[in-house]
């Protein structure tokens, strides 16, 4: 399920849920990649055998901050604004991962719109998103992101 509105309509649309995504893989491979990119090579993520053998969950997790950053690609499948000409990313009012990320889960996202606020030029949308993991009673990531969109 996903939303398909416009600039004037998105006001309308505070306090309601916007929709879910499909569901994203966690490879072993898409952690290391990510390690890589950001220096983090800590063991529990890229060390297959020693996660197995010595890590409280059993095997390797990603990262936390790689399941956030896979909140905009699952975000951009919920909410579409037909009118808007740029949205930017603003920042982030809150970020918990109350679970792990065992590698090889498949996760999706289910944004509600909690606030749209008029700002210079277009709108702001404060959204609440929940990352789930199949399988996995707790989210892995509850996050606030705050998004600026222009045009219309």
């Amino acid at each position: 399920m996903s939303t398909t509105t416009t600039m004037a309509e998105l006001p309308s649309l505070t306090g309601q849920e916007l929709g879910t995504s499909s569901w994203v893989q966690i490879a072993q491979e898409r952690v290391d990649l990510f390690a890589d990119a950001t220096g983090d090579h800590q063991w529990i993520h890229v060390d297959v055998e020693r996660a197995k053998a010595e890590s409280p969950f059993g095997g390797p997790i990603a990262h936390g901050y790689l399941t956030l950053s896979l909140l905009i690609p699952m975000w951009s499948e919920v909410l579409t604004v037909s009118d808007a000409t740029m949205a930017v990313n603003y920042g982030l009012n809150k970020v918990r991962f109350p679970s792990p990320v065992p590698v090889g889960s498949k996760l999706r996202l289910t944004a509600t719109l909690k606030d749209v606020e008029e700002v210079a030029g277009g709108l702001q949308l404060t959204v609440a998103a929940v990352i789930e993991a199949e399988g996995i009673p707790k989210p892995v990531c509850i996050a606030e992101p705050v998004f600026r969109f222009y045009g219309g």
